[in-house]
C-alpha cells in the first residue's frame, strides 16, 4: 500500500556528510557516527532538510566504504548501530530527514555473497554476480573498462571465469538480472526502512544492470578533458558506454524499488547517473512519479560555469525534462571542490563574490539541491603529497590525475587547534587526510562571528528560499542566451520571479524582461534596475518580482 508522503524532497535541500571527515569524536583520526550527531546543529542552523551519510557501513575500506561487506550493520571504526538510532533520533529532533547512501552495483568481494559465489559454478550464489568465460586467446570477454582504469574484467582462479568489475577488482558488480538477487537487494532497502532512514542516496544508480549479450562498447576516440566524471588521463573516456550501464531493464527494477519505498511515509530516493548523456538519462529515471524521486549528474560538476554553457545545460533538461526532477549539486566527495574548480583566472579576488553567486544560482534553479560539507565555507580543494594519499583512484592516475582526497579532508570546525577541530589528535593519532592549512581562516567558528561570510550567506540565503514559493516549487523558463548574463523566471500560483546571475568577471547589462521590483533578503547583491536595463557587477545576482 502506498504511504502519504508530504513531498518535503521537492524543492528540499540535501546536506551531505562524509562520515570519515566531519568529526571523530574517540581520537582514532577517523569521523565517526557519534561525532556526526555533536554537529548536526551546524546542519540544521544551516537551513538544510536533509542529511545524506556517505557509506558507513560494514567494509574492508578498499574505496573507503563503497565497497560493502555487511549492508545491514555499522562498520565499527564508524560506531554501532545504537549510535546511528542515537543519530537518527537526534536529526529528527532537529528537523531533519537522514538519507544513507547504498551502493547496490557492486559489493566487497569481502561480502559472504560473493564468497560463495566465486567458490564454484554450482553453488546456491554462483550467478549472482556477472562472471564470463574467457575468449579462445584467454583475454576477457570484451573491451569493457574499469572506471579505475585498465580492463573491467579480473580474472578468478576458483572459478576459471572472469568476474565484471567496474570499479575497483575488488568491487565486484553483481547480476541484476537473477531475480534472488533483486529481491536480496530489496530486502536491504526495507531494513533500513523499518529502522526509521528517511530516504536513500543510490550510488551509480544506472550501472544495475548490463548487457546480458557482452557485447563491446563503440570507440569513441581520444576524449577532450571536458567530462568532469572522467579526467582526460583515463582510457574509460574513449569508449561509449552502450552495453556496460543503463540498460533498460533497469527501469522495471527502479519501478519495484520505488514501489517498496513509497510503503514507507514521506520517503525518498536520489540516483546518482554517470552517464555518455546524464541529463536525458536523470529525465528518464525520474519521470512518471514510478522510478526514482530524483536523480543528478555531472554536468554542473566540471570547470565550465560560464553563461552559455549553463544555459546549454539547462536548455537541454528542459527539452528532455518531462515530468522529471533534478537534484542540482556543483560539489560532491568524488570531484575537485567548486572554489578551485571554478574560480580560474579570477581567483583569489572574486572567490567570494563567484561563489555567493554559485550557491545563489543552485538556490534558485527548479529542483532539489545538495550541498556537499564545506561548501558553505568556501573551502578550497586541498594540496595532498603523494605519500599522504588513500584514494586509490589517484594512486593509480598519479600524477596526471590526483584522485578524490583533495575534497575529503577533515572538516575545519576550529581555527585555532592544529587538527582544526576535527578532533584526531586527542589520543596521538593523525587524521586519516591531513588537514589542510588553505582552509584555516575559513574554520566555522571563524565565520560564525562574521556578518559578510559565507557560512552566513548561506543561511540567510537558504532562509530567504523557503519565503518564495515560486523557488521552491515553481516552474522555470530560461531567457535568451547572453554572453555573461544567465536568466530565468520562475513562476508558482501567480508569484513570477526574475533570476539573473553575471558568471564573468566584468561588469555586464541585460535588457529587463518587463516591469521589475528588486527582492531584497537573500543577502544576494550586485544586480540592479536601471532605466529599463539590468546592470550587474562582476558576479552580481538579481532577483526581483516580474509583474
Amino acid at each position: 500500500m502506498k504511504a502519504a508522503n508530504n513531498g518535503w524532497w521537492r524543492g528540499g535541500v540535501i546536506y551531505q556528510i562524509y562520515p570519515r571527515s566531519f568529526q571523530d569524536s574517540n581520537g582514532d583520526g577517523i569521523g565517526d557516527l557519534p561525532g556526526i550527531t555533536r554537529r548536526l546543529e551546524h546542519v540544521a542552523r544551516l537551513g538544510a532538510d536533509a542529511i545524506w551519510l556517505s557509506p558507513f557501513f560494514k567494509s574492508p575500506m578498499k574505496d573507503f566504504g563503497y565497497d560493502i561487506s555487511d549492508y545491514r550493520d555499522v562498520d565499527p571504526m564508524f560506531g554501532t548501530l545504537a549510535d546511528f538510532r542515537t543519530l537518527v533520533d537526534r536529526a529528527h529532533a532537529l528537523g531533519l530527514k537522514v538519507m544513507v547512501d547504498q551502493v547496490y552495483s557492486h559489493t566487497s568481494d569481502q561480502h559472504p555473497w560473493f564468497v560463495e559465489s566465486r567458490a564454484s559454478r554450482s553453488n546456491a550464489r554462483a550467478d549472482w554476480y556477472v562472471w564470463a568465460d574467457a575468449r579462445d586467446d584467454g583475454t576477457p570477454p570484451n573491451n569493457w573498462l574499469s572506471i579505475f582504469g585498465g580492463s573491467a574484467w579480473q580474472w578468478d582462479t576458483r572459478r576459471r571465469q572472469y568476474y565484471l568489475h567496474n570499479f575497483l577488482t575488488s568491487q565486484p558488480d553483481l547480476n541484476f538480472h537473477h531475480p534472488e538477487v533483486q529481491q536480496a537487494v530489496l530486502d536491504c532497502v526495507k531494513f533500513w526502512l523499518d529502522f526509521g532512514v528517511d530516504g536513500y542516496r543510490l550510488d551509480v544508480v544506472n550501472f544495475y544492470f548490463h548487457d546480458r549479450l557482452l557485447r563491446d562498447n563503440p570507440a569513441r576516440g581520444a576524449p577532450d578533458g571536458s567530462d568532469p566524471a572522467v579526467p582526460a588521463a583515463n582510457p574509460y573516456g574513449w569508449q561509449w558506454h552502450r552495453h556496460d550501464k543503463s540498460q533498460p531493464e533497469n527501469l522495471a527494477f527502479l519501478q519495484r524499488l520505488r514501489a517498496l519505498v513509497d510503503a514507507y511515509p514521506d520517503t525518498t530516493m536520489v540516483g546518482e547517473i554517470g552517464d555518455d548523456d546524464g541529463l536525458a538519462r536523470v529525465a528518464e529515471y525520474t519521470s512518471g512519479g514510478d522510478k526514482l524521486h530524483m536523480a543528478y549528474c555531472f554536468d554542473l560538476l566540471g570547470t565550465a560555469h560560464d553563461a552559455p554553457f549553463l544555459h546549454r545545460v539547462f536548455a537541454r533538461f528542459a527539452e528532455v525534462a518531462g515530468s522529471g526532477w533534478p537534484c542540482w549539486a556543483i560539489s560532491n566527495h568524488d570531484i575537485t571542490r567548486v572554489a578551485t574548480r571554478w574560480s580560474g583566472v579570477a581567483a583569489p579576488a572574486a572567490l567570494p563574490a563567484l561563489l555567493r553567486a554559485a550557491a545563489a544560482l543552485q538556490a534558485s534553479l527548479r529542483g532539489s539541491l545538495c550541498i556537499y560539507q564545506g561548501d558553505e565555507l568556501g573551502l578550497p580543494e586541498a594540496e595532498i603529497a603523494f605519500e599522504d594519499l588513500q584514494d586509490p583512484y589517484g594512486i593509480t592516475m598519479w600524477p596526471e590525475f590526483k584522485g578524490r582526497d583533495g575534497c575529503r579532508t577533515p572538516m575545519p570546525w576550529e581555527a585555532g587547534p592544529p587538527d582544526l577541530g576535527f578532533g584526531g589528535t586527542a589520543h596521538g593519532a593523525r587524521p586519516w587526510l591531513p588537514v589542510a592549512e588553505s582552509q584555516r581562516a575559513l574554520a566555522v567558528d571563524r565565520q560564525e562571528g562574521d556578518p559578510q561570510s559565507l557560512l552566513n550567506f548561506y543561511r540567510q540565503l537558504l532562509a530567504w528560499r523557503r519565503t518564495q514559493p515560486a523557488l521552491v516549487h515553481g516552474e522555470m523558463e530560461l531567457l535568451p542566451r547572453h554572453p555573461q548574463v544567465l536568466a530565468f523566471v520562475r513562476s508558482h500560483q501567480g508569484q513570477r520571479l526574475l533570476c539573473a546571475f553575471n558568471f564573468s568577471d566584468g561588469p555586464a547589462t541585460l535588457a529587463a524582461p518587463g516591469a521589475l521590483t528588486p527582492l531584497e533578503g537573500s543577502g544576494a547583491s550586485g544586480g540592479r534596475v536601471v532605466d529599463g536595463r539590468l546592470d550587474f557587477d562582476a558576479w552580481g545576482v538579481l532577483h526581483a518580482r516580474l509583474a
